[in-house]
């Protein structure tokens, strides 16, 4: 049986590249593979200026187009939003969500981010869990972040196609456990990030206790969760 084609989608300062262990394991296992680098996130010097989350929603939606049949499209942190907004666009061409350490986000992600969302380490080392990070890959992340475009955060994308909810979604959990999640979102309606969890209606979770960016820390087991649920997808 093929499986579906796979489109993954970093999170905030990252590009292509950084799925490229994943990526690798996936095609080496027999998969169709496309990491895509969301507009504004092509360098550090690109023009982002009038970059906003319809720019990164229609990025997606063209990948998931251009597959030509119903992909598994796997997205990773604050891509939450945009992937969310992009089934919303397409739902009939996406054979399953994929949450990776994040959840379908719902309105603007800061309305009053003044400039762009620029990379800073000491937040990161406040706020993220950073298991089984190498020191290598860490000092890679400072080197390759880019800032990702204001008008991205301060736009909430328009939703209108309830069949968004019915995508079979997993969620893998791995900065904190997926119990903590189902809480929070329980908890607090207002979370934008978590404001579409609530709306799924075919929902599966997966924990993968390691850092928030399990495609450096745990590469191999994400890339066969992601490879399973495509192949069942297929």
């Amino acid at each position: 049986m093929s499986s579906a084609p796979i489109i993954l989608v970093p999170g905030f300062w990252l590009g292509a590249w950084a799925w490229d262990d994943v990526a690798a394991r996936l095609r080496d296992a027999g998969h169709d593979v496309t990491a895509i680098t969301l507009p504004g996130l092509e360098s550090k010097d690109a023009d982002r200026s009038s970059i906003t989350m319809d720019d990164h929603v229609q990025a997606i939606v063209d990948a998931v187009e251009a597959a030509g049949r119903p992909v598994v499209l796997a997205v990773h942190s604050a891509t939450g939003f945009s992937g969310y907004a992009a089934s919303d666009r397409v739902p009939e061409r996406i054979a399953a969500m994929v949450y990776v350490d994040t959840a379908p986000g719902k309105g603007a992600l800061d309305p009053s981010l003044e400039g762009d969302k620029d990379f800073v380490w000491e937040d990161i080392q406040a706020e993220e869990n950073l298991d089984g990070l190498s020191e290598a890959q860490l000092a890679t992340m400072r080197e390759r972040a880019v800032p990702v475009p204001g008008g991205v955060l301060r736009q909430a994308a328009e939703l209108t196609n309830d069949a968004r909810n019915d995508i079979p979604s997993t969620v893998i959990a791995t900065g904190f456990p997926s119990s903590e999640y189902k809480q929070a979102a329980a908890e607090h309606p207002d979370w934008t990030w978590l404001a579409g969890l609530r709306e799924l209606r075919n929902v599966t979770y997966i924990d993968l206790p390691t850092s928030h960016w399990p495609m450096w820390s745990k590469p191999a087991e994400l890339a066969e969760i992601i490879g399973g649920i495509a192949t069942r997808a297929g």
